[in-house]
């Protein structure tokens, strides 16, 4: 018994030092993805010593980086090792490859799955493994715009409005969005054409008991991908997506 509470004594430091790095880690995002050492010490609740000793450690894994110009810190290049190692490991991407697999030599283009991130859609799979000369890649761990592309717009359609970042006002000030974000819930997919870059991309979601886990999309270029929402492609779309979903054990407008 005793040796169980010195086990627990002395595991205890280890614990909260993995509490307190995990918590300055967390302090970084995307809208502020640069933090000065009185920032993260208020964060850490701690003294700025020992934020200077944390934040050394971090900067010694390549957690963290620090700028002496600015004497800011942001998050390191071994970040992105843990992140793209994470994307690839969500089970929603295992279940997902066959119906993006299946999709690509349907449609013949371009196939990508993008997950919430909490402040808008990102790719964790691009399949694009087609049969063109020149191929549309999309580099996984891409942030898509939230209002911009189809992906960030259907979620911002299947999401409750409170939990995406912005949206609400969005809406107040956009009769156009609250039109188009009531248009892809109806129509269950969004058609995107940037007029600069001549892609399309349509994007459909998948659900998981009754909320949305995914986007999946169809990218090519404006000739190869027709915009009409009843086209082929993108019954094929909607048709992998309702798949998927009823594969996660939702049910889907077919079936209800």
């Amino acid at each position: 018994m005793l040796g169980e509470d010195r086990e627990g004594a002395d595991a205890a430091p280890t614990i909260q030092t993995v509490q307190r790095a995990a918590l300055i880690l967390s302090a970084f995002t995307v809208s502020q993805p640069h933090l000065s050492l009185r920032e993260i010490t208020n964060r850490l609740g701690a003294s700025k010593a020992t934020a200077h000793r944390y934040t050394k450690a971090l900067r010694a894994a390549n957690l963290l980086r620090y700028d002496e110009r600015t004497a800011l810190y942001s998050l390191g290049p071994q970040v992105l090792t843990l992140a793209a190692s994470a994307r690839a490991g969500l089970p929603i991407v295992t279940v997902a490859e066959p119906y993006l697999e299946k999709l690509v030599r349907t449609v013949d283009e371009t196939v990508v799955l993008s997950v919430w991130d909490g402040e808008t859609a990102t790719v964790v799979r691009s399949a694009d493994n087609t049969d063109h000369v020149i191929r549309i890649s999309v580099r996984a761990g891409s942030r898509l715009d939230l209002t911009t592309s189809a992906q960030g717009r259907v979620f911002c359609a299947y999401l409750p409005p409170d939990e995406v970042p912005g949206l609400p006002k969005l809406l107040r000030q956009s009769p156009e969005l609250r039109e188009e974000l009531a248009a892809i819930r109806a129509q269950g997919l969004s058609v995107n054409s940037p007029a600069l870059n001549g892609v399309r991309t349509i994007a459909a979601p998948v659900f998981e008991g009754g909320v949305i886990v995914a986007t999946m999309a169809i990218v090519g270029t404006t000739v190869n991908v027709p915009c009409e929402v009843d086209s082929p492609m993108a019954v094929a779309l909607r048709e992998s997506t309702e798949a998927l979903s009823r594969h996660l054990g939702s049910l889907t407008p077919l079936d209800e």
